[in-house]
């Protein structure tokens, strides 16, 4: 007699490939961010990886709402995020900018795309093992995550697609802020995690309210929208380090 395979109710099988799909929508959205950037196209470069980092948002929660998460599904994302967010903004940069300081400008792309990648080895090994030696506190990332850091790493190119002022591309300057971003990557700093966050019945239509008020911004004003929400995300750091040390308190002394 054959085994049942254990199903969601009223949820065919074939949907749980659906955070898969997604995650592949996501490393797709990074290789054309490479094709644009080799085609100098520097604002679909730009978008593509933007929406290659909301497309990495959505697979994972929606593998958890489907109940449909895996070790497959997380090393594919793994995968993909190196793609999209160490190799394709790490290639755009250069091309950009990083190009005119030659070997050295070559070796700050290697830096951080390296980087890139121990965090997210670090990240599959605090997500499966409890032996990490990094303490894993609920709610919080050790470093900046490779999404985050992709966006960050691309300011300098928003920011001139706004104000069209070539000193913001000086490839020094983008140079040492890659350089800050690979070692927050890499770094030990708590961020803040909004994967388990649960939002009260109350506040659902005000979020809803909220979330469409935001996407029609970022269609009207894409670049400033971005802008000003990195900035916002930069400026939560020193916060996520104090409510991290609140949070370890108060789990040591339960």
């Amino acid at each position: 007699m054959s085994r049942k395979r254990k199903t969601i109710p009223f949820l065919p099988p074939e949907s749980k490939l659906i955070p898969n799909i997604i995650t592949v929508f996501a490393l797709c959205a990074g290789l054309t961010s490479i094709r644009f950037a080799l085609q100098q196209r520097w604002e679909e470069a730009v978008a593509a990886i933007f929406i290659a980092a909301i497309l990495d948002g959505l697979d994972g929660r929606i593998a958890r709402l489907m109940k449909a998460t895996s070790r497959f599904g997380a090393e594919l994302d793994s995968l993909s995020d190196f793609v999209s967010f160490g190799v394709a903004p790490a290639i755009l940069v250069y091309q950009r900018s990083l190009f005119e300081l030659k070997s050295f400008g070559w070796a700050i792309v290697l830096i951080y795309t390296i980087c890139c990648a121990l965090r997210l080895a670090r990240f599959n090994i605090q997500s499966h093992s409890n032996a990490s030696q990094i303490a894993y506190t609920p709610g919080f990332f050790t470093g900046i995550p490779s999404p985050a850091a992709a966006v960050l790493s691309l300011l300098p190119m928003i920011a001139f697609f706004e104000i069209k002022e070539p000193l913001i591309l000086n490839p020094w300057g983008w140079g040492i802020w890659m350089m800050s971003l690979s070692g927050l990557m890499i770094s030990h700093l708590p961020t803040l995690s909004i994967k388990n966050l649960r939002l009260k019945p109350q506040f659902l239509s005000t979020f809803f309210l909220l979330f469409v008020i935001l996407i029609a911004l970022m269609i009207t004003f894409p670049w400033i929208v971005i802008l000003v929400m990195s900035f916002i995300y930069i400026l939560t750091l020193p916060f996520s380090y104090r409510a991290h040390k609140r949070k370890q308190k108060s789990i040591n002394n339960s």
